[in-house]
């Protein structure tokens, strides 16, 4: 075999090895790049406000009067017996409460569902002068609510459940003491 004709050969068997071990990972230069298979990552923005309000009123009242008229034994006036009762209520309640988070956290695909959904799952530790914030989030995304760049927001998640948590001395600082714990318990 002519020595060219067999380095071509080599080149060949080669490059179809290579394609086949790592057609997996190699994306076309002409195709979509947006997540799709497990362990696709995307991002994920946070952006989620909370407001709800509750209020209620109740006013009652009521009354009773009652009077008797009687004649007296002695002629010089007749006597009156007379009783009444009444009672009002007037309550008023209101509750109301509000929250909101921001934040950017990095997602993987971690189940390509039948309908072609994705489960994805991610979480985010920064630590800053001892102060750890963690963010965790995960839901089911449609494919087609992944915007270029694999960007995805919060709102467009199904089932999404964002925790967002911290420790520290701030977080310490703001618990209530063991004292203030036992007797919010006990009453």
């Amino acid at each position: 075999m002519n020595r060219y004709l067999r380095k071509a050969v080599t080149m060949v068997a080669a490059a179809a090895l290579c394609t086949s071990v790592f057609a997996t990972q190699v994306y076309s230069l002409f195709s979509d790049h947006r997540a799709m298979r497990v362990d696709d990552i995307l991002t994920i923005i946070i952006v989620e406000s909370a407001k709800a309000g509750s209020e209620s009123k109740t006013n009652t009242s009521k009354g009773t009067d009652v009077g008797f008229k009687a004649k007296s034994l002695s002629l010089l006036s007749p006597q009156e017996f007379g009783a009444s009762n009444s009672t009002k209520y007037d309550g008023k309640g209101a509750t109301s409460r509000s929250g909101s988070l921001s934040a950017t956290v990095t997602a993987r695909v971690i189940q390509v569902l039948e309908s072609g959904n994705l489960l994805i799952e991610g979480s985010k530790t920064v630590e800053i002068n001892q102060e750890k914030e963690i963010i965790k989030i995960s839901g089911i995304v449609r494919p087609q609510d992944i915007q270029k760049n694999n960007i995805v927001y919060s709102t467009s998640l199904a089932d999404a459940e964002i925790m967002y948590s911290g420790s520290g001395a701030v977080n310490t600082a703001a618990r209530p003491g063991m004292f203030t714990r036992f007797f919010n318990w006990l009453f």
